[in-house]
């Protein structure tokens, strides 16, 4: 698929697409989502209060997303396997700001220790190394330093036909905000939407001991995505002053 399908397809998207040129082009493929109802209050916790926290029927929720990224690369230049394709695992929320609705990210792994570094040095995004091993149908990475570990076994089912709105709600998300210690940083994104599969989980094993509170028992909603091709634009910077939406 060229890169002008992509961008000439705009229909799904809730704003429009920014009228600079794209930075970035990347892939997020075979990806596992894992979705949690949480509660307001210990959420908080986590979220720069810059940012509003975006609510589905009143109520936040919380997302494992457990991927593959491959071909991640400037514009203008090839990628590089040893470095664009790793492993990712991210936690994270559901957050406006600007009047635009996007993710905020409570924690990001990438499975090669490079990739990781060169991330978050061009990004500012919390990356951190984690041993991620993956096959087709399973998931494991392990984090000594942190004490998180995850093991999950899945079965693929079949491809939805009709998505619910809480579904599009915890995937159709097409900017991303994360905080420094002066500003939000928000980026611009842009894909089709994504594909996505019913999942059964044959193996669940999840520590994260931060988010114990958050993360517990079974997720309620679970999708698989063969992936989505992604254009990204650059960083944005916004002082902090200016986007306080009343959280506390």
């Amino acid at each position: 698929m060229k890169y002008r399908e992509i961008l000439n397809t705009t229909g799904h998207r809730p704003w429009k697409m920014p009228t600079e040129s794209w930075k970035f082009y990347q892939e997020w493929n075979n990806a596992l989502f894992l979705h949690w109802q949480v509660e307001l209050s210990e959420l908080k916790k986590f979220v720069p209060k810059e940012l509003e926290i975006d609510l589905f029927e009143g109520k936040p929720w919380i997302s494992v997303v457990a991927f593959t990224m491959e071909k991640i690369r400037p514009k203008n230049l090839p990628s590089f396997p040893p470095i664009s394709d790793f492993d990712e695992i991210n936690i994270r929320t559901y957050v406006k700001s600007n009047n635009k609705t996007g993710v905020y990210f409570l924690s990001i792994e990438g499975g090669k220790n490079l990739s990781c570094k060169i991330a978050k040095g061009i990004s500012g995004l919390p990356y951190r190394f984690s041993k991620i091993n993956r096959t087709e149908k399973t998931y494991q990475s392990q984090n000594p330093e942190f004490n998180d570990s995850l093991d999950i076994e899945f079965v693929i089912g079949k491809e939805l036909n009709e998505k619910t709105e809480l579904d599009k709600w915890l995937t159709e998300r097409y900017a991303l905000f994360q905080d420094t210690n002066t500003s939000i940083s928000e980026f611009e994104i842009h894909h089709l939407e994504w594909p996505i599969n019913e999942v059964g989980l044959d193996t669940l094993d999840l520590k994260y001991p931060r988010f114990e509170k958050l993360i517990k028992d079974k997720p309620m909603k679970i999708h698989y995505s063969k992936g989505v091709k992604v254009i990204a634009w650059g960083k944005n910077k916004n002082a902090k002053t200016i986007h306080n939406n009343g959280y506390k």
